[in-house]
């Protein structure tokens, strides 16, 4: 790197939501010159960042006259075009995670052949063109159809239970997923700077709400057995290694019920099962996110506390200005912290903000989390 991360260098975030904002308000310790480019002019990293740009981040002249007078480039959304990422990589930028580990994950299907040509353990698969190919799926149902790109937030996923479901299924390029009976939604945060040093998160373990597909709940760290944590955090370690990316990379896995892991899906940035680590270990995904990038030795990943994440989504039945309910109440609770994204307008289970709940004693921490589920709401 020519520039000191802490002086002139420019880093541009394509992506300007809560996952940007935070990544900046870490950044800011830093001293980092941040620019961002989101399609939205009310996006909640338009105050906090140096340069704040209104375009398309599926545009290729958008994004490339966007990072061509900048030094580094990073990601707080995949869907991004990866051949402007391509050609400013070829003129100089730095692109961390690099564009073809963005073109990959964009891909579900590429994700699932990537699994498995390397040996990472996945549930069984097969591609389909469209919805009509689903009758000659050889994955016996009930099953999980997924878009293979842009699919994000519990959207482009369906579960086909009989061929009653193949008329409302996906007609587009889809993956079939054999439908596992998973005991527990789990995920490791692993982090790799240039020079390959690479260090994991604790695991933790998730909640997902039904309706939304989107994790609402998430306990850190876990408490399965030394052996299941080891095994899912080399795992991600070795996708981590063999994809040979730099920065963050969230693996989403299932526990079955007969003590296996599988990988889920892969995010190659800062993720909703690491918001926790904000206040519930030594560093925080976002500081990680940026000792890699700008390779540096990498922070201590250990958790000083149980910390428990709360996602705050829109309320059904709201959409509007949004109003928060239970504010205050919450935070007459010890060892709360409330971390609003500034979005202005609610809606249906869109994500408006997290909460994390740290205390020393596990069972506390776990019920006081659950009465911030229900004292905490986003109306309009």
């Amino acid at each position: 790197m020519a520039k000191d991360f802490y002086g002139d260098l420019r880093l541009g975030i394509l992506g300007g939501g809560q996952l940007g904002r935070m990544l900046i308000q870490e950044a800011i310790n830093f001293n980092v010159n941040i620019h961002v480019l989101d399609p939205d002019p009310n996006a909640p990293c338009k105050k906090l960042c140096n340069q704040f740009e209104v375009g398309s981040l599926s545009d290729f002249e958008t994004v490339y006259n966007f990072g061509k007078d900048l030094d580094m480039i990073t990601i707080e959304i995949e869907k991004v075009n990866v051949d402007a990422l391509e050609a400013l990589e070829d003129e100089g930028v730095l692109v961390y995670p690099q564009s073809r580990v963005i073109r990959l994950i964009q891909d579900k299907g590429l994700q699932k052949q990537f699994f498995k040509q390397n040996d990472i353990p996945t549930s069984a698969f097969q591609f389909v063109s469209n919805k009509d190919g689903l009758m000659n799926c050889q994955i016996p149902l009930p099953y999980i159809q997924k878009l293979r790109k842009d699919g994000y937030d519990g959207k482009g996923v369906k579960k086909i239970s009989s061929q009653a479901d193949f008329a409302t299924a996906f007609d587009e390029p889809s993956i079939v997923e054999e439908l596992v009976p998973f005991e527990k939604e789990i995920a490791v945060i692993v982090a790799r700077n240039d020079k390959g040093d690479m260090a994991t998160f604790p695991m933790v373990e998730m909640e997902f709400n039904p309706q939304a597909n989107l994790v609402e709940f998430l306990i850190s760290p876990s408490t399965y057995s030394f052996d299941i944590q080891t095994k899912a955090e080399s795992i991600a370690k070795k996708i981590a290694n063999d994809l040979q990316i730099v920065g963050l990379l969230a693996v989403e896995m299932f526990l079955t019920e007969d003590g296996d892991i599988l990988v889920n899906e892969l995010a190659p940035r800062p993720h909703n099962s690491g918001h926790q680590t904000i206040e519930g270990n030594y560093t925080s995904q976002f500081a990680q996110h940026l000792r890699a990038i700008f390779n540096l030795p990498l922070g201590n990943t250990e958790s000083r506390s149980n910390a428990i994440m709360v996602n705050l989504l829109g309320e059904e039945g709201y959409e509007g200005l949004a109003k928060y309910e239970g504010i205050q109440e919450a935070l007459a609770m010890d060892g709360v912290y409330i971390h609003l994204y500034g979005k202005k307008y609610t809606k249906p289970f869109r994500k408006m903000g997290h909460v994390c709940i740290v205390n020393p004693d596990r069972s506390l921490a776990i019920e006081n989390a659950r009465k911030i589920q229900q004292l905490i709401k986003v109306i309009a």
